[in-house]
C-alpha cells in the first residue's frame, strides 16, 4: 500500500478562488467568526460545568454538542484561514487523512447527538412523570457513548477504504480542507466502492434519524398544545424550537451536500456549503441556545453577577 503512495507525500489545498483583497477581508471576518465559535461553545461548556442547575440530561447532551462543535471547527477552519493568506498551501499525506477522518467522526457524532437530544425532549414533555426514571444518567451516558461510537466507526471504514487507494498524482485538492469526495478524485484507481459507501453512510446517518426526530416532535407538538399554562407552553416551545433550529441547520446543509443532486458546478457549490457547515453552524449553535433558552441565559447572568460581586 505504501509503495503506491510514495509519489504523493503531500497535497495542495486550492482553498477559495478569490482576489488577494477579498482574501484578506474574508480572513478577518472568518477569524472573528471562528473566535466567536470557540468563545460561545466554551461559555456553554463552562456554564454547564459550573452551574449545578444545568446538571440535567438536556445540558449533558448540549455539552457534548458544544465539544463536537469546537472540535469540528478546529479541524477545518485554521487550515482555511492559512489558505486565505497563503493560497495553495501544502498539507502532508498523513495530515490530510487525519483531517478527513476527524471531519467524518465529528459530523457523524453530531448527527446522532441531535437524535438523542430530540428523544430527551420527547420524554421531558410527553412523559414528565417518568422523566427521571427513563432519562437516568446511565441512559444518558449510554446514548452519548453510542453517538460517539457510531460517529467513529463509519469514519474508520471510510478511512481504511481511502488508505487502500493509490495516490500518484495530481495532488491538488479543490477544497479548503481534505474533504472526502475531493480527495477521492485524486486517487489513481477505481473509487466506485468508496463512493457507494459515502452514499450509503450519508443515507443511513442523515436520512435514517429524520423519521425518529419527526415522530418525536409530532408527539411533542401535540403535548405542548395541551398545556394549559401559557408560561409552561412558552417554555416548552423555547427549548424545543432551539433544538429544531440546530437540527434544521445541520441536517439541511448536510443533505444538500451529500444527498440532493447538484446542478452547475457541484464541486464549487459544495465547497461553499461546507464553508457554512464548518464555520457558521458551530458558531450559531451556542447563540441559538443562549438566546432562546432562559435557563442558559439565567445561568450566564448569575455567573456574571458573581464575577462582578467578587
Amino acid at each position: 500500500m505504501r509503495g503506491n503512495q510514495t509519489s504523493v507525500t503531500e497535497f495542495l489545498l486550492v482553498g477559495l478562488l478569490l482576489s488577494p483583497r477579498m482574501r484578506v477581508l474574508l480572513f478577518g471576518i472568518f477569524f472573528l467568526l471562528f473566535t466567536f465559535t470557540l468563545l460561545g461553545n466554551g461559555i456553554i461548556l463552562g456554564l454547564i460545568s459550573l452551574d449545578s442547575r444545568l446538571h440535567t440530561p438536556m445540558y449533558f447532551f448540549l455539552s457534548h454538542l458544544a465539544t463536537v462543535d469546537i472540535a469540528y471547527a478546529c479541524n477545518t477552519v485554521p487550515q482555511m484561514l492559512v489558505n486565505l493568506l497563503r493560497p495553495a498551501q501544502p498539507i502532508s499525506f498523513v495530515g490530510c487523512m487525519t483531517q478527513t477522518s476527524l471531519y467524518l467522526t465529528f459530523g457523524g457524532t453530531e448527527c446522532l447527538l441531535l437524535v438523542a437530544m430530540s428523544y430527551d425532549r420527547y420524554v421531558a414533555i410527553c412523559l414528565p412523570l417518568r422523566y427521571s426514571t427513563i432519562m437516568s444518567w446511565r441512559v444518558c451516558i449510554t446514548l452519548a457513548l453510542t453517538s460517539w461510537t457510531f460517529g467513529v466507526l463509519p469514519a474508520l471504514v471510510h478511512m481504511v477504504l481511502l488508505l487502500l487507494l493509490p495516490f500518484c498524482g495530481p495532488q491538488t485538492v479543490n477544497h479548503f480542507f481534505c474533504e472526502l469526495l475531493a480527495v477521492l478524485k485524486l486517487a489513481c484507481a477505481d473509487t466506485h466502492l468508496n463512493k457507494v459507501m459515502v452514499s450509503a453512510g450519508a443515507l443511513s446517518i442523515l436520512i435514517g434519524p429524520v423519521p425518529a426526530i419527526v415522530v418525536s416532535y409530532s408527539y411533542i407538538l401535540r403535548a405542548v398544545l395541551k398545556i394549559q399554562s401559557a408560561e409552561g407552553r412558552q417554555k416548552a416551545f423555547s427549548t424545543c424550537s432551539s433544538h429544531l433550529c440546530v437540527v434544521g441547520l445541520f441536517y439541511g446543509t448536510a443533505m444538500i451536500m451529500y444527498i440532493v443532486p447538484q446542478h452547475g458546478d457541484p464541486q464549487e457549490q459544495k465547497k461553499y456549503l461546507l464553508l457554512f457547515h464548518s464555520l457558521f453552524n458551530p458558531m450559531l449553535n451556542p447563540l441559538i441556545y443562549s438566546l432562546r433558552n432562559r435557563e442558559v441565559s439565567a445561568a450566564l447572568r448569575r455567573r456574571l453577577e458573581k464575577m462582578r460581586s467578587s
